[in-house]
């Protein structure tokens, strides 16, 4: 059957930024660990963006996945804040990709339609369907869960993205 593919997922943030473990062997999903990087507030930006990218470095070292995942940010009426979210993301791609994996995208309404069947929920839904996906699970923040859902999200959708890639190869 193979071997467990390991799936990291993160929820960009500025102030916090979720990230959440799962390992995914055929239609199997098991918890390995979840957590959150965080920057101080009152630090400068480019602080703020080396602490998110030396937290999630940390992270990808000790945990060595396969695979990551990264919810797309949505836009909001606060350009400034949009902007910020924007460059958080971009840390969250690089820290990865720099890493040598390859980083799916995932917008947060299939995340959802992954995690609670519909592509329209709320934050207490896709946190109670977590937990029954994955039993063991622990998170500390609701950004922590949001990352799990987008690695379990991309578990499920993995399959058919790499039959694609290899439709595309021969």
């Amino acid at each position: 059957m193979g071997d467990a593919i390991r799936i990291i997922g993160i929820d960009p943030g500025l102030r916090r930024t979720g990230w959440g473990i799962v390992e995914s062997l055929g239609n199997s999903l098991r918890f390995v660990a979840s957590g959150t990087v965080r920057s101080e507030d009152r630090a400068a930006l480019a602080t703020r963006l080396c602490q998110l990218h030396d937290g999630l470095a940390e992270v990808l070292h000790a945990a060595m996945p396969h695979e990551a995942a990264v919810e797309q940010t949505f836009v909001n009426k606060d350009a400034v804040a949009t902007l910020k979210l924007g460059q958080a993301r971009g840390i969250a791609m690089l820290v990865p990709a720099r890493a040598g994996l390859v980083v799916a995208e995932y917008a947060p309404n299939a995340v959802k339609k992954a995690v609670i069947g519909v592509g329209h929920g709320d934050k207490k839904q896709i946190h109670m369907m977590v937990k029954v996906l994955l039993p063991k699970a622990t998170f500390d923040t609701e950004h922590a869960a949001d990352a799990l859902a987008i690695a379990i999200c991309h578990a499920h959708h993995r399959q058919s993205a790499a039959y694609r890639m290899a439709a595309l190869a021969s």
